[in-house]
């Protein structure tokens, strides 16, 4: 028996959990979860080897209708994201906020479904967040609703927060396997570099206290990153970053009154940063106004936002 290998892609609207179910199937965190829309902005790649076979997920943003050059290159993301993957998996809520039936399905689902029928993507889809559902029964509606429009492979209830149904969705993916040497160290969890990982850490802490119209002006920068032991030989990792928003306004409720927001973003931080790493670590943020640089093509390419087409 020869290595094999499984590249999956993970698509879905926004807050539908695709980011906390790639957590899950990897058995740690390398994507950055909060309740805000369009937390994931690029593509991220999780790796998780269970002993010949390697699977590879691609996590990307939610699908939206873009309104600046950041939104733009997210949904190049998408795009590229379901570019030679030998699986699909479309992720919706068990639990919407509006009631689904088979001529109110929501468009960016609907897009992705096309995109699958274009590309000839065989899909799975995985109905998440079931652990919110009183009636069990509401599943079989949505089940029936979304094999009219599309032959899933396979349909899997499964809830990313308690893991119920995850080994029953990676074992239906574990279907598309092919023989193929492993593109990763077997000991390797993501592509994303540990500067990329800090400054998402960072972020991650912004979005989830900070109020909801200025996580999307934001983005992390990490100036600074690196090892050193301290007097008595105890190693630290020394960290100095910045935080871009778009307003005066947004800069002063990030620092907070007498910088208390400030602080308690960088502790909450700093914690996950010592706990990924494994060490202690001193962590120095700065908060500077970048207005509109969300459409700043050179500024996307020096955060690594940006997204080349195919």
């Amino acid at each position: 028996m020869g290595e094999k290998s499984v590249f999956v892609t993970i698509v879905g609207r926004s807050n539908v959990g695709k980011s906390s179910l790639m957590n899950k199937m990897l058995g740690q965190k390398v994507a950055i979860v909060s309740s805000k829309p369009q937390t994931t902005r690029t593509r991220i790649m999780g790796v998780l080897t269970k002993g010949e076979t390697q699977f590879v997920f691609i996590d990307t943003p939610g699908l939206h209708k873009p309104k600046n050059v950041l939104g733009e290159n997210m949904m190049k993301a998408v795009s590229t994201g379901m570019a030679d993957v030998d699986l699909a998996v479309l992720v919706i809520d068990a639990k919407p906020h509006f009631k689904v039936d088979k001529d109110n399905i929501p468009m960016a689902e609907l897009e992705l479904i096309g995109r699958f029928k274009d590309k000839k993507i065989p899909a799975v889809l995985a109905i998440n967040k079931i652990d919110l559902l009183e009636n069990k029964e509401e599943i079989l509606d949505l089940i029936t609703i979304y094999s009219h429009i599309y032959d899933f492979s396979a349909v899997v209830p499964l809830s990313a927060k308690t893991g119920s149904g995850v080994d029953i969705l990676i074992n239906e993916i574990d279907k598309f396997k092919k023989e193929s040497p492993h593109f990763f160290p077997d000991d390797e969890v993501t592509d994303q570099s540990e500067k990329v990982m800090v400054a998402e850490i960072i972020r991650e802490k912004l979005l989830r206290n900070l109020s909801k119209e200025i996580p999307h002006g934001i983005a992390v920068d990490i100036e600074r990153f690196y090892e050193r032991d301290t007097v008595n030989g105890d190693p630290i990792l020394e960290v100095e970053a910045t935080v871009f928003c778009e307003k005066d306004t947004h800069k002063g409720i990030i620092i907070g009154k007498k910088g208390a927001m400030l602080k308690k973003i960088g502790s909450l931080a700093r914690e996950d940063i010592e706990k990924f790493f494994g060490i202690k670590a001193d962590l120095k943020i700065w908060i500077k106004v970048k207005e509109g640089w969300r459409n700043n093509r050179g500024m996307i390419h020096t955060l690594g936002l940006d997204v080349t087409d195919n």
